[in-house]
This record gives C-alpha cells, sequence and structure tokens, in this order.
C-alpha cells in the first residue's frame, strides 16, 4: 500500500495549495441541521464536527464510508536520559502488533469499521512495518544536540503529507491520529512548551505511568533540551527539530495532508494536540480541517485545545494514546451523521420548526 512515491508532494507546495474550508458548504450543513425534527443545535458538539466536516469536504453529502488511522512510529534519542518506564525497544514491538491487530487501537477500530496502517517514519531499528517514508533510524538526544536537523523535520512532515495522498487515492474520506513511540510525551511536552510560552512544569505529566523521580528527570531533561536548543517560537518547524519527534512531525504533515486534499483529520490526545499544534502554526488554514475527539489526562492537553479553539466530545481522563481516543470518537461520529441525513424535518413531519430565541 505505501510503495507508491509518484506525485509526493512538498511542505512548500503544500502551503501553496491550503485553501480555506467551504463557507457556504458550512452554512448549508447548518441549515439542515436546523430543519431537523428535534430541538436547535441538541447534539451539541456533534452538529459543529459534522459541519466542520461538510465544510472540509465541500460537500453538505457528508460522507464517512471509509475512515483510516495513521499510526506514525518513531523512536526519540532522549529515552537516554531516564524519561520513560519502557526501554526504547517497546516502539518496534508496538508498532509490529499493529499489523498483526494486536493493540488496544487495533481492537477498538475492528469495533467501528476502521482501518489502521502504521508508518514507519523515524524507529530505530527496522521492522516489518512499512518504511518507505523513514527519515532517519530515530531522532537524536535533544539535551545534546538537536534532535533533527531542519531537514529531516520538514521531511517528517512530508511524510504525513503523503500518506494522506496515498489514502485519498484509495477512497479514505475521515481520518484518525495515531502515534508509537517510547519517549513521546518528553518531546511533545517540549514543543508544547514553547509553542505556547508556557512553564515546563505545566506542560508535563508522568507520561506512560513514570514515578515522581521519573518526572523530576523528564521535567530537567526538558529544560536542558531548551536551553541548550534555543528553539524559535516564531519558527514551529525550527522547535520541532530541535526538541520535538519524527512522530511529531508525521502527525502535522497529517493535519496539513487533509487541508491539502480535503479530508477532515480527528486529534487524538496529548501527542497528536502537539503536532495539530504545530500544524496550524506553520498553517493557519489547517485548523478548520481538524476534529477534536477527547481531552486527554495529561496536562497540557487542555490548554492545547483551548489555543487551538478546539472543544472535544469526550471527556474520558484517556492517555492511552495510539489513537484509541479519536477512534473512539467514530461511532459518535457515525450515529451524528445518521440523525443528519435520515431524520425527518419539520416540514415531513408538519410541525412548526423550531426558531433561534434572543
Amino acid at each position: 500500500m505505501i510503495q507508491n512515491t509518484e506525485g509526493k508532494m512538498t511542505l512548500k507546495k503544500a502551503l501553496q495549495q491550503i485553501r480555506p474550508v467551504s463557507s457556504e458548504t458550512k452554512k448549508a450543513a447548518r441549515l439542515r441541521w436546523d430543519q431537523v425534527a428535534k430541538p436547535l443545535n441538541s447534539l451539541g458538539i456533534l452538529e459543529e464536527d459534522l459541519v466542520r466536516i461538510a465544510g472540509a469536504q465541500n460537500s453538505e453529502a457528508v460522507c464517512l464510508d471509509q475512515k483510516w488511522i495513521a499510526v506514525m512510529c518513531a523512536d526519540n534519542g532522549i529515552v537516554e536520559e531516564g524519561v520513560t518506564q519502557t526501554g526504547q525497544e517497546v516502539t518496534a514491538i508496538v508498532a509490529e502488533n499493529f499489523l498483526k491487530g494486536d493493540t488496544s487501537a487495533c481492537v477498538m477500530c475492528r469495533q467501528c469499521g476502521t482501518d489502521v496502517f502504521p508508518v514507519d517514519v523515524g524507529m530505530a531499528s527496522d521492522t516489518k512495518v512499512p518504511s518507505d517514508l523513514k527519515v532517519m533510524m530515530g531522532t537524536r538526544n535533544m539535551t545534546k544536540e538537536p534532535a533533527m536537523t531542519y531537514e529531516e523535520a520538514v521531511q517528517g512532515i512530508e511524510a504525513g503529507i503523503e500518506m494522506v495522498r496515498r489514502l485519498k487515492e484509495q477512497g479514505y474520506r475521515l481520518i484518525a491520529t495515531g502515534e508509537m513511540g517510547i519517549g513521546n510525551t518528553t518531546t511533545s511536552s517540549a514543543v508544547a512548551s514553547v509553542l505556547l510560552n508556557r512553564s515546563v512544569e505545566e506542560m508535563t505529566g508522568r507520561g506512560a505511568g513514570l514515578s515522581g523521580e521519573g518526572l523530576k528527570r523528564k521535567i530537567d531533561a526538558i529544560k536542558r533540551a531548551v536551553k541548550l536548543n534555543e528553539p524559535d517560537p516564531s519558527d514551529p518547524v525550527d522547535v520541532l527539530a530541535k526538541v520535538g519527534g519524527l512522530d511529531i512531525a508525521g502527525m502535522a504533515g497529517v493535519f496539513m495532508g487533509g487541508a491539502v486534499y480535503r479530508i477532515p483529520v480527528v486529534i487524538d490526545g496529548f501527542i497528536s494536540c502537539v503536532a495539530a499544534l504545530v500544524a496550524q502554526r506553520i498553517s493557519p488554514l489547517t485548523k478548520d480541517y481538524m476534529i477534536a475527539s477527547h481531552v486527554s489526562r495529561e496536562p497540557a492537553a487542555a490548554m492545547i485545545l483551548e489555543a487551538l479553539e478546539k472543544e472535544a466530545v469526550l471527556h474520558g481522563e484517556m492517555c492511552l494514546g495510539e489513537g484509541s481516543g479519536a477512534v473512539a470518537l467514530f461511532p459518535f461520529i457515525d450515529m451524528g451523521l445518521a440523525v443528519y441525513e435520515s431524520m425527518s424535518t419539520f416540514e415531513e413531519i408538519k410541525v412548526e420548526q423550531y426558531e433561534e430565541l434572543v
């Protein structure tokens, strides 16, 4: 599936092709909701999500027939600093389990008719996971040097854009973002701290279950990395290159690819939120192609969603990763779409239509 590299788009070209979502289509979708025989706005955020999807797809007739979760797999050199509960080898093990359908997200995907495709954009070892978009064998330890060069960060973003192009060709109409990369909550906290100009302590949680001492090491490592590399908050690619990771870069590319190819992309948890923030800082128009799924337990997630002006449907204190929170939203969206498409209108049942109260 991911062997075709013909027509790969550069970041520069992608930026030239991103356009605003269709305001007219969104208006038509909103009108359709108002005509459905139920109290106005009574499905809350679900209604707004369907309006956003209609605008992104540039069609009032929303189509969600094929859904896909993009799992960007990469390793992070920062694990050398003892900031994780498990070793780097776990990235490869779990990544291959995605191919076997043996991860939490895979089980959830089977329940809601969603396809799963892991992509190796930067794992430290070679596995059976498709790797034709791989940038490097894991990033460098950002407490000693930049995690990547600027060019490598751009390549990671372009890998995500390319994945969206390939899936668009195969008919996919809704994408969820997922990731696998030991150490990626550390890089995500670093990127978020710089881009939002918030303290490292505010933006850093326990990840996959760090002890109190582990959390202190994590915060210290991020502070040292930021001090050493001096990422430029006005240049999100510079921030990504110096203190980020290739899984974040790949997902940022997926968000940008969604805007290029007019496919709405669902944000997962904290790491995905950071990737969405990077994409939005590179191209503000990408924000309108994003759908929030849930508010992660990681402390910075809610702050990032607020910065993106996104409201999430689910508040379940999830922090599993893999795209699991984004996939959990899919059944809700499907149910909302069923009401949007098939519910009788006020005119059809000969009842006076509700009006907005002033």
